[in-house]
């Protein structure tokens, strides 16, 4: 019998069956780029890790992000755990075959498993896919594939956040990654047109107690990491004008509620400041958390000093295209963006080229509005329909009526097109061809990072040393995301994946700090449950 619980969220086990001696779990995270260090450890490795029963030993853990997968380690009656997301489905999908080849049960999972779970089967070599959280119900299907008769799917479905596991961070390989992550709530009460978080993850956010957080933090403070990305939807779950509308309506359940999740951010942030000051957070938040100034000070206080915003547009009309319109344009995004600067929190926004709104002059005008704004870092997308969004429901039915194919595959499928002939717009523009929006956006990135301009922009730094790291940090950041993201030339890749190698080995000196294994978890002063009141 299968042990399969669909929106379960305890998997029950009539009899465990032995595990062989010498299997091995394998989990894998694919991908066509591999830089040697990563940037921010890949969460869901770590997590996966500790949700594997102890009977199976301790998994086997490649990242290609770092290097590539040696095949030759898989053997037959192996159990292998694939993540994919849609950018490296592609990659996953020959990592798939090749495990099964090898003769190993191939499990994928990840935010495109959940979204298309026939295709890792049809196309991967897959045995079984997991959908939604992995938590739990990822020991039911490594027993399964012991019994020799895995289910086609596992639905984690959404579990609270009580049972989120900590991440196995005693397995990650020394001197390999410049940050950690950790996360503290998964979901997003928002609904824009472009991103399917809201449509996996739910609306609803599901917020950790702040000891499960302060406990990983500190366990790789330990380790030596003092740079932590709060790997979050969203680290602002409720907004001022959420509590206004409650409290407005009458539903004081819902007001109860609310209140309850702001006040354990602000726990958390309080906790976040007790620990040792040379550590710096990183996080994401939505624009609406610039009218918060009292939650950007606890922000402040924490020592959470970046987070990625996204602006998405400029203009009244972009931001009504992927539904965003509770962020402001012009002037008032400006001073919302410098809102956050003027509370200690550096931006990096993130703008979307390619709307129908977008006109020849969107380029310059969004480059000039991030200057004037004081954005500290930003990044420049084409606009991409991504599965599971709003965008792509949309582009995927005009679709149906005018269908096209690269190489014989639906353009609808783009991410199962080879990298060197995939297009990079999907959706026709009214007034520029996709190669126009392709050289403006690059021209946006090497403009805001061309030396002179970064040079300019580290002044926002007081030390001689401190805005020569920022100059370094820069250019990676450029080398590694403008480029490859960019240009489907091999070739390109080839160098940028070379020069961003070069760049790494200097900015990894930079991220190292002395490991503190004597570390011991704040331990907080006794004090009546808080509830913050806002107006």
């Amino acid at each position: 019998m299968n042990l399969v619980s669909v929106n379960s969220t305890f998997p029950i086990f009539s009899s465990l069956p032995a595990v062989p001696e010498g299997l091995q779990v394998h989990l894998i995270n694919p991908s066509d780029m591999s830089f040697g260090t990563a940037v921010i450890t890949p969460r869901w490795l770590y997590v996966l890790a500790a949700a594997t029963p102890a009977d199976f030993g301790d998994p086997k853990i490649c990242d290609e992000t770092l290097e590539q997968l040696d095949a030759t380690v898989i053997r037959k009656g192996d159990i292998v755990g694939i993540g994919i997301h849609t950018g490296n489905a592609l990659r996953g999908y020959e990592v798939g075959r090749m495990a099964k080849a090898r003769g190993a049960w191939v499990i994928y999972g990840g935010i495109h498993a959940t979204l298309f779970p026939d295709e890792p089967l049809e196309l991967g070599g897959g045995d079984a896919v997991v959908k939604g959280d992995g938590d739990v119900i990822w020991a039911s299907a490594l027993y399964d594939c012991l019994r020799g008769k895995p289910a086609k799917v596992y639905d984690g479905g959404r579990i609270e956040a009580d049972q989120f596991v900590p991440a196995r961070w005693d397995l990650m390989p020394p001197e390999s990654y410049m940050w950690a992550s950790v996360q503290t709530v998964r979901g997003c009460a928002k609904h824009c047109s472009f991103c399917s978080v809201w449509r996996t993850d739910g609306q609803k956010p599901r917020q950790r107690a702040s000891d499960g957080v302060i406990q990983e933090i500190v366990e790789l403070r330990r380790k030596g990491f003092r740079f932590i990305a709060l790997a979050d939807d969203n680290f602002y779950p409720v907004t001022l004008t959420d509590l206004k509308l409650a409290r407005a309506q009458g539903n004081d359940v819902k007001v109860a509620q609310l209140e309850a999740i702001r006040a354990e951010r602000f726990v958390l942030m309080e906790r976040l400041a007790e620990l040792p000051h040379d550590m710096i957070f990183f996080t994401q938040i939505t624009m609406e958390a610039a009218e918060d100034t009292e939650f950007l000070d606890a922000m402040r206080k924490a020592r959470i000093k970046g987070a990625l915003v996204g602006v998405e547009a400029v203009t009244a009309e972009g931001l009504k295209h992927v539904f965003k319109d509770f962020n402001y344009s012009g002037d008032g995004l400006v001073n919302q963006l410098q809102t956050f600067k003027k509370h200690g929190v550096h931006v990096l926004g993130s703008f979307i080229f390619g709307l129908p709104s977008d006109r020849p002059d969107t380029f310059e005008a969004t480059q000039e509005l991030a200057k004037k704004a004081g954005v500290t870092f930003a990044q420049f997308v084409m606009m991409t329909p991504f599965p599971g969004t709003v965008d792509f429901g949309k582009w995927e039915k005009l679709k149906e009526a005018d269908p096209e194919f690269v190489d014989g595959t639906p353009i609808t499928r783009y991410w199962l097109i080879p990298a060197a002939i995939r297009p990079k717009m999907f959706t026709p523009h009214p007034t520029m061809s996709a190669d126009e929006i392709q050289m403006r956006t690059q021209g946006v990135w090497d403009r805001f990072y061309s030396l002179a301009v970064v040079w300019k922009r580290s002044d926002c730094i007081k030390s001689l040393k401190g805005r020569l790291a920022f100059v370094l940090i820069s250019r990676l950041y450029r080398q590694m995301y403008a480029k490859t993201g960019i240009s489907t030339d091999s070739a390109r890749k080839k160098k940028s994946n070379w020069g961003a190698r070069q760049l790494i080995k200097p900015c990894k000196m930079l991220f190292k700090a002395r490991p503190m294994p004597e570390l011991q978890v704040p331990v907080m002063e006794a004090r009546p449950a808080e509830v913050r009141m806002v107006l």
